[in-house]
C-alpha cells in the first residue's frame, strides 16, 4: 500500500504563529527553559481575564446552550450584532444577513470556498494574517497580494491594488483595523479601495475584529457603512475585545443589494447548515459583551493595561538604533523593520537565533507574506516593564547579529 498522499491544497498552507520556530520553542520549554511568547495575541495567557458580565451570562445560561441552535446562530445573539452593526452605520441589514461561527478562524474558510472557484484569485494585503491566504488556498483559489506602503503609514497602494486585478479576481480583502500592522485606515481611503471595488465590480470583504481596540481616536468607519451600494462582507468577533479568544466567538454581516448577495448568503447558508451550528455557549454571552463597552474601553486609555503596553514598547522601540515602526494605533501589535537590511538574509532563522539566545518567540515577517526577510511582529501583551525589557533584549541581540 502507497503512503497517503496530501492534497495539492495544502503545498503553500502555512501557519508561522504557531509553526516550526513555536514548536522548537515548545520543546524548549519541556526542557525546563522559561519562553516569552510574544508570537500570537492570546491576552488570557499575560493575565487578562474576561468581564464580569461575559462571566454571569455564561454561569447563568449554560443549560440553554444544550440542544443545537439555529445554524446561523441563536436569534438574541444575531439582534444583539445587529444592533451593533447598524450603530456603526450599516444599514439595511437584518439579523438574516449575520453568521455566527466558531471564529473568524471558521468563517474565513466559508467565505472563500463560497466565493473562489479553482484558480479564482482574491486580492489581499501584505503584510497579512495568513488566515486569508490560507483559506484561499484550502478553497482551490489564489491569494494575491497587494502591497501596504509602510513609508505611507502601512496604507494600502491603491495603485498596486488595481494593477493587480484580472479577470480572475474576485474580491478585495481589507484587514482595517490591521493585523500585523496596528493600523487604522481612515475613510477617505476604504472608499478609494470601494470606488475601485465598484469600478471591478468585486466583492469587499472587511475583517474588522480590532474595530472595539482602536486607540488616541484614531478615525475608523465599517466598509460596509461607507459602501451601501456594494456587496460587502464584515467579520467581526469577541475574542481579543473581550479575552474570550479560546470561546471561538465570531461572525459575518453580509450587506449591500440582495440582488448582488443571494447567492453568497446560500452558500454561507448551507455552509452553516453541514457543520449543524456555532458553539452555542459563546453565542450566549454575546449580548452581553455587546452591552458591555466599558470594558474594554478601560483597556484603552491611559492607565489602562493595553495603552500603557504599548507606551512602554514605544519607549523601547524609540531607545534603539537598530529598528524602525510606526506606532500601532488598534490592536496589540507592533510590526517593525530592521534597519540594516543585511542583517538578515532569512528571517525564519533570525527568529530561531533569537528564541535561542534570548528565549523570546515572535513570528518573522514572512509568516505574514511579507516579501523581505526584514520585518518582525511583536505582541505587546506582556506587563510594561517586560515588554520593555523584551524590546530592548531584541535590540542587543540584533546590534551584533548578522547572517
Amino acid at each position: 500500500m502507497r503512503p497517503v498522499e496530501s492534497s495539492d491544497k495544502m503545498q503553500r498552507v502555512h501557519s508561522d504563529i504557531r509553526g516550526e520556530v513555536y514548536q522548537k520553542a515548545l520543546a524548549m520549554e519541556r526542557a525546563g527553559e522559561k519562553i516569552l511568547k510574544l508570537n500570537t495575541g492570546n491576552p488570557a495567557c499575560f493575565g487578562f481575564t474576561m468581564p464580569e458580565s461575559v462571566r454571569r451570562a455564561l454561569l447563568d445560561n449554560a443549560d440553554r446552550a444544550v440542544a443545537y441552535c439555529d445554524p446561523q446562530g441563536m436569534p438574541e445573539a444575531r439582534q444583539a450584532l445587529l444592533a451593533y452593526h447598524r450603530g456603526r452605520g450599516i444599514q439595511d441589514i437584518t439579523a438574516d444577513d449575520i453568521f455566527i461561527g466558531n471564529g473568524v478562524s471558521e468563517l474565513a474558510p466559508m467565505i472563500c470556498s463560497s466565493v473562489l472557484s479553482a484558480g479564482d484569485e482574491l486580492l489581499m494585503p501584505a503584510p497579512s494574517y495568513s488566515l486569508w491566504s490560507n483559506a484561499a488556498y484550502l478553497a482551490g483559489g489564489r491569494p494575491v497580494f497587494y502591497t501596504c506602503d509602510e513609508a505611507a503609514g502601512w496604507y494600502p497602494d491603491l495603485a498596486d491594488m488595481e494593477r493587480k486585478i484580472t479577470s480572475r479576481t474576485r474580491a478585495i480583502l481589507l484587514i482595517n483595523p490591521n493585523n500585523p500592522t496596528g493600523q487604522v485606515y481612515a475613510p477617505a481611503l476604504v472608499e478609494d479601495v470601494a470606488a475601485l471595488a465598484r469600478r471591478h465590480g468585486l466583492l469587499l470583504i472587511s475583517d474588522e475584529i480590532y474595530d472595539r481596540l482602536i486607540m488616541d481616536g484614531a478615525p475608523f468607519r465599517s466598509t460596509a457603512a461607507l459602501a451601501p451600494d456594494l456587496p460587502v462582507v464584515t467579520l467581526n468577533g469577541l475574542s481579543k475585545s473581550h479575552i474570550i479568544c479560546g470561546f471561538r466567538c465570531g461572525w459575518a454581516v453580509v450587506s449591500g443589494p440582495a440582488a448582488l448577495t443571494a447567492a453568497l448568503r446560500d452558500c454561507l447558508m448551507r455552509l452553516s447548515a453541514l457543520r449543524l451550528c456555532g458553539n452555542a455557549l459563546t453565542q450566549l454571552v454575546i449580548p452581553a459583551a455587546m452591552d458591555d463597552e466599558q470594558s474594554t474601553r478601560a483597556m484603552l486609555e491611559p492607565g489602562g493595561r493595553l495603552y500603557e503596553q504599548r507606551a512602554a514598547a514605544c519607549r523601547a522601540m524609540d531607545a534603539l538604533d537598530c529598528i524602525r515602526y510606526h506606532k500601532p494605533q488598534a490592536a496589540f501589535y507592533v510590526f517593525p523593520r530592521v534597519k540594516d537590511p543585511g542583517k538578515i538574509r532569512d528571517d525564519r532563522r533570525f527568529a530561531v537565533d533569537l528564541l535561542q539566545a534570548k528565549r523570546i518567540l515572535l513570528v518573522p515577517g514572512s509568516g505574514f507574506d511579507w516579501p523581505t526577510p526584514d520585518h518582525f511582529r511583536l505582541v505587546l501583551l506582556p506587563e510594561p516593564e517586560t515588554i520593555y525589557q523584551a524590546i530592548m533584549d531584541i535590540g542587543a541581540f540584533l546590534e551584533g547579529y548578522r547572517q
